[in-house]
């Protein structure tokens, strides 16, 4: 079967919630860049904090890179390793309201602090399953009392802290019942505090009260508008809208207040200021690229989107993370090809 190349946002309101907007990014190891990141938080100055995971073969990469939206490049901070400062698998990052920085470390079972320059603060957390353990810390949200909420992705449920890291409560347990949790990963806070965790392996998104409670779940198991496989990430807007990293199908979905469908974008990514700059300083790259098919016309054995997005370089592929940063900015955080695209909600 052929690859349908999507050129304009599938919509059930007739037109697009979410327009493309540019792409930051650049595949490096070290430095102006990013190398697989898994999230990205908005700091209070407006800049954009990128965490990076890297690979298990190159850990170089392992790393925060700062910038903002418009790509301007500020530095890095954290590097590979178990010591204070230092970070393995990270997973997360999320910013509370005094501009501190939190970055969820699963191999390491904690969450690292640091200043909002970067100085490494403090860090908390063992592996286990009791109050205040972790197995894979994974999606972090601050509410607005700037309480923490981390995803316990193998103990299939969700803790609060205080910004201190003192334990508070937390809710969830393994299994597909409503209010159950199959390993989370990602979660947002909502206008009114509402929680929105993307139920993973159970391939929905569900909805809880700010004490835990649970309202309402959405999605279910597929590949049509509105179905989901293996969610990753999720993000609210002011007006109560869902975005959705639809992991398992490369793709994002927009969900009305109610969880219906709004649209479903595949990904617009154009050149990155970055690797526009390298391009300049590199011909022959610029030379061979060029001379590319980005968008081939081909057949494959197997129908599936991750295949299409290994090959269609303006798809998204692994998109893991989404992030809503206000004013209307949509923040897409994809793994695979080390970039963010942003979208931005439609006048």
């Amino acid at each position: 079967m052929g690859i349908k190349v999507v050129t304009t946002s599938d919509t059930a309101l007739g037109v697009d919630y979410l327009e493309y907007s540019h792409t930051i990014g650049l595949s490096t190891m070290e430095g102006r860049g990013f190398y697989y990141p898994s999230d990205a938080a908005v700091g209070k100055d407006g800049r954009l904090l990128v965490v990076n995971r890297s690979s298990d073969s190159e850990t170089r990469g392992v790393r925060v890179t700062v910038c903002n939206m418009e790509g301007e490049y500020f530095g890095t901070f954290a590097t590979f390793g178990e010591d204070d400062g230092q970070l393995v698998w990270p997973t997360a990052i999320a910013v509370d309201g005094t501009g501190r920085i939190y970055v969820a470390d699963e191999y390491n079972n904690c969450i690292a602090v640091f200043d909002s320059s970067g100085g490494f603060l403090a860090k908390w957390g063992v592996r286990g399953d009791g109050a205040g353990e972790f197995d894979g810390p994974s999606g972090m949200a601050f509410d607005r009392e700037d309480n923490l909420f981390v995803v316990d992705h193998k103990n299939h449920r969700v803790q609060k802290y205080t910004k201190d890291g003192r334990f508070l409560t937390d809710f969830g347990s393994a299994g597909d019942g409503d209010g159950q949790l199959d390993l989370p990963w990602g979660i947002a806070v909502g206008r009114k505090g509402e929680l929105y965790v993307a139920d993973w392996r159970n391939d929905r998104v569900q909805k809880f009260s700010h004490d835990g409670g649970y309202l309402a779940q959405y999605g279910g198991s597929g590949r049509g508008d509105g179905q989901l496989s293996r969610p990753s990430g999720v993000a609210v807007d002011d007006d109560g809208y869902m975005y959705v990293a639809d992991w398992g199908n490369e793709r994002v979905q927009v969900l009305d207040p109610e969880g219906g469908f709004v649209m479903s974008l595949r990904g617009q990514a154009t050149l990155s200021k970055w690797a526009g700059d390298f391009l300049n300083t590199n011909v022959e790259e610029a030379e061979a690229r060029a001379k590319s098919d980005l968008e081939p016309d081909m057949e494959f054995v197997v129908d599936e989107p991750h295949e299409e997005s290994s090959h269609i370089e303006k798809y998204f592929w692994a998109p893991v993370s989404i992030k809503y940063a206000g004013g209307g900015i949509v923040y897409v955080v994809e793994s695979n090809r080390h970039r963010i695209q942003v979208y931005k909600r439609a006048t």
